[in-house]
């Protein structure tokens, strides 16, 4: 590896970093370093950079889409947090929540988009030949299986969309995949004509 590349890589990971604070709310070293460590091996493959990443729509079912993909998972992410500081607050020890996992997972939990999407010539993002097949929680999971993190963040990534509506959720999943949809339906219905008229073709 030459010197010159490792200093883009130095540079890529201060600039995720700047952009994404929320990954010092992990307490633990070796989760964070793995999280930083999955977001770095989806951007080598995919070709997305930290700055692209902000000008990203986070989803393809709104148009034009107000949100990045980096706005979304930080706000899913803090959406989450907070409602497990809520949990504390309330429940204490009755609901535990792993608070690592669950930031880890917001953190991760759309990760295979950027193996999902790509830009066309015209600066439209589409859907990758590969995303049509493998959509972004399998991609993601996978990712994450590569990097090393445990299974309770695996799940998290892999359950966090309707795939995992067949599955049990973790306390943790739960939050994410409910912070996820509330802040998507938010932003959907901004996008939504509000004149509720319509005509057949």
């Amino acid at each position: 590896m030459t010197f010159e590349t490792l200093l883009e890589e130095d540079m890529m990971r201060e600039r995720l970093l700047e952009l994404i604070p929320e990954f010092d709310l992990i307490q633990d070293d070796d989760l964070r370093e793995k999280c930083i460590e999955t977001w770095e091996a989806a951007m080598e493959e995919s070709g997305w950079t930290p700055d692209a990443l902000a000008q990203m729509p986070f989803t393809l079912l709104i148009n034009p889409c107000p949100a990045s993909y980096i706005d979304h998972i930080r706000a899913v992410t803090l959406t989450a947090v907070r409602a497990a500081e809520v949990f504390g607050e309330i429940y204490g020890e009755r609901v535990p929540v792993n608070m690592d996992y669950l930031v880890a997972g917001g953190l991760l939990h759309d990760i295979g988009k950027l193996l999902e999407y790509e830009n066309r010539d015209d600066g439209v993002t589409v859907q990758t030949y590969e995303g049509k097949l493998l959509r972004h929680p399998f991609t993601g999971m996978e990712l994450a299986a590569r990097c090393g993190l445990p299974a309770e963040v695996q799940h998290i990534i892999a359950t966090h969309a309707g795939e995992g509506d067949k599955v049990i959720r973790t306390t943790e999943a739960t939050l994410i995949n409910h912070a996820d949809f509330m802040n998507f339906h938010s932003i959907q219905r901004m996008g939504q004509d509000k004149n509720l008229a319509a005509r057949m073709g």
